[in-house]
């Protein structure tokens, strides 16, 4: 079950550091738009993809693994396709962030129900940048 709204502003104000798991170097992608705003709102982007150099002046990271080598990670917002989202499971179970946030589009009931059995939070299907801002972030 997702959080409450309450709980979902506290966490957003508390975070600091977003994993954006499959963000596109290309500006037109819903992925660079929605990290280039949480940037723009005070976050530190953690683009995470197995190719390209850098993305938003940011260093990119090939998995979850290692962006939380480079410090904690608060939120991991995933920009994959549904069916690869079980495949991040057990780098999420390892990094464990405050939030795993599906983007538009995005379910994985099965690795949701195991992710909040281990106490970590998901939000599916929502934009975070949209929830962002209506929450006041």
């Amino acid at each position: 079950m997702p959080p409450d709204e309450p709980r979902l502003a506290a966490i957003l104000r508390a975070a600091r550091r977003i994993a954006v798991v499959g963000l596109s170097p290309k500006p037109e992608r819903p992925s660079y738009g929605v990290a280039s705003y949480l940037q723009r709102a005070g976050y530190t982007i953690i683009p995470v993809r197995p190719t390209e150099r850098t993305i938003l002046g940011e260093p990119v990271q090939p998995d979850l693994r290692a962006a939380a080598a480079t410090g904690p990670i608060d939120i991991v917002n995933i920009f994959r396709r549904s069916e690869f989202v079980p495949a991040l499971l057990g780098d999420l179970l390892a990094v464990r962030p405050g939030l795993v946030w599906m983007q538009v589009g995005i379910r994985h009931e099965a690795t949701a129900r195991r992710l909040e059995a281990e106490g970590i939070p998901v939000v599916m299907d929502r934009c975070l940048a949209v929830e962002h801002h209506f929450l006041g972030g």
